[in-house]
């Protein structure tokens, strides 16, 4: 079996150059670099992870924990992640927990004794103080996606922010009368993203001096379907129905849109349609959108855990409290446009 010494004296460097280089460390040049891996690939050498956790304690293994992986932004944020973890050269073990509460202690218990992993990433899970401190307990370093840890560091857009700009750009096109489809209760992640995105409406709405009305306020459940059931609720009554809606998510939005058609109204001549996501369907349905660039913050989270494992000393690598406020752009297409004035 080919090992590390053959690589060294094929590339003509150190054996400590060839672990380096292998282990993605910044302390090689591109060139060294470059001849260990192609010495590497000539030799068909492969790295043997057990003698690298002896050498070093670690398992060169990430911990990903998220409630689902059926869910768009879930599995976007999923995808970002393990493509940056990929390209450092670690492995992924996934923990799902939407099997309920006992499946997340059972999890939780299970990834600290067993010690798989050399750090984890959370996507929209508020760990609990009891979880937090058995990780930090074996310097397991801990970055959350979707909103603030206390105790941990953390990467999250600014959802009142975002809920508040989409609407200002609707009350920018002139609309003032403007509908909402929210998260339902039922909905509701650890960090209350439903409960924050209609803050902003609200907060939008009274910057603008204009009057909140509980008939143009529905909830879904972050589906096509749910955005369209509620869409359809709203605009039914042509005698007082808003001439623009923000839907909470992308995916409601498409039902929104779809819901409008149904009923004979032209988007976005007759109902104007934000959503917020940034998802890849968006192009097609012509959606205006709120884009948090999803998969981007799972290749963030990613990479700013493993430069803690690599980059960092052990005492950088404890977990505190920091969050990365992740930055979102709007995006205008073809669903939304100025009011038409026989509208209102």
């Amino acid at each position: 079996m080919v090992g590390i010494i053959e690589v060294a004296e094929r590339a003509g460097v150190s054996t400590a150059t060839v672990s380096r280089a292998l282990n993605g460390k910044s302390h090689v040049s591109a060139r060294a670099r470059e001849k260990v891996l192609q010495a590497a690939r000539e030799l068909g050498y492969v790295a043997s992870s057990s003698a690298f956790t002896l050498a070093t304690g670690r398992a060169r293994n990430i911990g990903v924990v998220l409630p689902f992986v059926d869910r768009w932004f879930f599995s976007a944020v999923l995808e970002g992640a393990v493509n940056a973890l990929v390209a450092r050269g670690y492995d992924v073990t996934l923990y799902n927990l939407s099997g309920g509460s006992d499946h997340r202690a059972k999890v939780f218990e299970d990834l600290v004794l067993r010690k798989r992993v050399d750090g984890v990433l959370t996507v929209a899970l508020k760990l609990s103080d009891h979880e937090l401190s058995k990780l930090t307990a074996l310097n397991k370093p801990i970055v959350g996606i979707g909103g603030p840890i206390p105790g941990a560091r953390s990467i999250s857009i600014d959802d009142e922010g975002a809920g508040r700009l989409a609407t200002q750009h609707l009350i920018s096109l002139g609309h003032t009368q403007i509908g909402m489809i929210s998260g339902n209760p039922a909905s509701e992640m650890d960090f209350h993203q439903p409960y924050l995105r209609k803050t902003g409406y609200h907060e939008a709405l009274l910057d603008a001096n204009l009057d909140f009305q509980p008939q143009w306020m529905a909830e879904a459940d972050f589906t096509i379907g749910g955005g369209y059931y509620a869409a359809k609720q709203m605009l039914g009554d042509p005698r007082n129905a808003p001439t623009a809606i923000f839907c909470a998510s992308d995916e409601m939005g498409f039902g929104a849109i779809q819901a409008a058609r149904d009923l004979g109204l032209r988007v976005p001549q007759d109902i104007s349609v934000i959503g917020l996501d940034g998802h890849p369907l968006g192009e097609f349905y012509g959606l205006t959108t709120i884009n948090q660039k999803t998969h981007g913050q799972g290749e963030k989270g990613a990479n700013w855990l493993v430069d803690l494992l690599e980059n960092g000393t052990e005492k950088q690598a404890t977990n505190i409290e920091q969050l990365s406020t992740w930055p979102i752009d709007i995006e205008v297409r073809a669903s939304t446009a100025r009011r038409t004035p026989e509208k209102e």
